[in-house]
């Protein structure tokens, strides 16, 4: 009797002490990978991200155009520059509207188009490919078309308007309209993007889950707002973080419709950045308006991060 509790404990030695042997053959295996390809990963990081990052947080120190060394040391006043400029302010009016437009509206337009194409319906294929079509356009494309199509004189808006006997309306032209011109653009142009992830994560939710609730009577909506929505809970948040990440970095798609224009009504901070900092060559200034957008976007989604998406 004896001897099987022994021969017991020692299998159940043997058991606990495999494990652990295991584990540290796997954390010695992994040193050699991590010292091939860490200092290399660690040097293109430092080189390209956060020697850029030192520099313009240098450099927006200085009244600097670009050329030689900075030497005018003028400390925060271009920060000061920038909250006093009613351009910026309405750049990040602009952002705001955006992202209020990116959640309230593209996101959820999405969500209820790819409820719709993901089920097995006749044509679904097809209409998956041509809601994603206008993501896969390049941004500065996608603007150069919609400036045609919403020019007063040959574009599409023009001729529809003079079909029906009206005078042509020149949207990118009026600053009261602009922008609104802009954020239709903006859902046109990304919900497809939303549109393929929650697809994706429809189709990872178990079958036999709506089953069960086909069975038990529950309603579409029923269905989708107890079972589908809480299910899809990490995909929507990973959709809402990359709106508004998205949206403060929007650059490509406005300057082909209206460089900021009319009288800046339609700049975003991005924009703000290129026509106040780059063309005008006050590199010191727009390096203090990068390093405003970088604050601004690293406390969203650090702060997003940590408050919305810490279980994900």
């Amino acid at each position: 009797m004896s001897d099987t509790f022994m021969s017991a404990n020692v299998a159940g030695t043997s058991a606990k002490v495999a494990p652990r042997r295991h584990k540290r053959s796997l954390a010695h295996s992994k040193w050699p990978v991590l010292i091939l390809f860490l200092p290399p990963a660690l040097m293109l990081f430092t080189l390209l991200v956060i020697v850029p990052m030192g520099e313009a947080a240098w450099y927006s120190f200085y009244n600097w155009n670009g050329y030689g060394d900075p030497t005018q040391w003028i400390g925060f006043r271009n920060y000061q520059l920038i909250f006093r400029n009613g351009a910026f302010t309405q750049a990040l009016i602009n952002n705001g509207l955006i992202v209020l437009i990116s959640l309230c509206v593209q996101i959820p337009l999405a969500l209820w188009l790819a409820t719709m194409v993901s089920t097995k319906i006749k044509g679904a294929l097809f209409f998956r490919l041509i809601f994603f079509l206008p993501y896969v356009l390049a941004d500065v494309a996608a603007g150069m078309i919609w400036r045609f199509v919403y020019d007063g004189d040959f574009g599409l808006v023009a001729g529809i308007s003079h079909m029906i006997g009206v005078e042509p309306p020149f949207w990118l032209a009026d600053r009261n309209v602009a922008m609104y011109a802009i954020l239709g653009v903006i859902v046109w142009k990304y919900f497809g993007f939303h549109m393929m992830l929650f697809i994706a994560g429809l189709q990872a939710i178990d079958k036999s889950v709506l089953e069960a609730a086909d069975i038990d009577g529950a309603t579409g909506w029923q269905k989708f707002r107890h079972v589908t929505l809480p299910l899809l809970g990490s995909t929507v948040r990973l959709s809402v973080f990359f709106g508004v990440v998205g949206s403060l970095q929007l650059f490509d798609m406005i300057m082909p419709l209206t460089g900021g224009g009319p009288s800046n009504s339609t700049q975003t901070m991005v924009t703000f950045l290129y026509n106040f900092g780059v063309t005008r060559m006050q590199v010191g200034f727009g390096s203090a308006v990068g390093v405003v957008l970088f604050v601004i976007c690293v406390t969203l989604a650090f702060s997003y991060k940590r408050i919305f998406m810490r279980n994900d």
